[in-house]
């Protein structure tokens, strides 16, 4: 049996000489990921669609001394993932973390639900996963080295939320991707783990959340509140890092104040 061997002197949460993409780095959430990331040490390539949002992470990133470039892509057409995959290994190498953070919603009621909504939704939070698992998995499994992916699912991926269908649907397929490539991918030495979120102030949830439902997510919620976005980071660095979670695969991770603990 082959084993990962782990420098032991090596910092538990250090990610010096990392390449991480972060594909919806752009995004409330994953702009967060990509700071955290970078503090650990690893160059962060920024990947979005919008080149303004993704200029503006980059200088503040680089503000820090963080290695960074911002690469455009379109995650849910195959050929742009792959010259996004070339763009970030030109300017900062191959990628050991692989970050699929792009999302989006609606609360559209389920009876007027098209199927354009329905793709677009599916699209950037499911097909998107599934082809950076395969553009960026491909290129580390020809590596040799290993590495890590990292999705984000939500806390109505098992516990479907009303007035969500689509997205709750979208995380689900997630979850599943997720545990089937931790099997797929482990003789690659790639590891394959997601963080659930529970309810953050994102753009995602500005736009389908009023006040009456926040206040009764927050009821529903041991924490009493919502996350902060750097609350986050603590549970990216702990996957991305070999060192610290070399034998977790498989695992989705929930960070959401105990709202999926919580029942009626």
């Amino acid at each position: 049996m082959t084993r990962t061997v782990v420098d032991r002197g090596t910092p538990l949460f250090d990610l010096t000489g990392r390449v991480a993409a972060v594909i919806g780095g752009t995004g409330v959430l994953g702009g967060a990921v990509c700071h955290g990331l970078g503090g650990a040490g690893a160059a962060v390539a920024v990947l979005g669609r919008s080149r303004e949002r993704a200029d503006e992470l980059v200088v503040a990133l680089e503000a820090e001394g963080i290695r960074a470039a911002a690469v455009i892509v379109d995650a849910s057409d195959r050929a742009s993932v792959e010259q996004a995959r070339l763009e970030v290994e030109a300017r900062l190498g191959p990628v050991d973390i692989l970050v699929n953070a792009a999302g989006i919603n609606s609360s559209t009621p389920f009876f007027e639900i098209d199927l354009e909504e329905w793709h677009r939704i599916l699209d950037t939070n499911l097909t998107s996963v599934f082809l950076a698992c395969q553009v960026f998995g491909r290129a580390m499994a020809d590596r040799g080295q290993g590495g890590t992916i990292i999705n984000f699912s939500s806390a109505s991926g098992e516990i479907p939320l009303s007035r969500v269908l689509t997205y709750s649907v979208s995380k689900a397929g997630v979850n599943n991707l997720t545990r089937y490539l931790a099997r797929e991918l482990a003789p690659h030495r790639i590891r394959v783990n997601a963080i659930v979120p529970g309810f953050f102030p994102a753009e995602q949830n500005r736009k389908v959340l009023d006040e009456s439902r926040l206040e009764s997510i927050v009821r529903h919620t041991p924490a009493a509140r919502l996350g902060e976005p750097d609350e986050l980071i603590g549970t990216m660095i702990w996957l991305a890092s070999e060192r610290a979670s070399g034998f977790v695969t498989g695992a989705l991770v929930a960070v959401d104040g105990g709202f999926t603990a919580m029942t009626i």
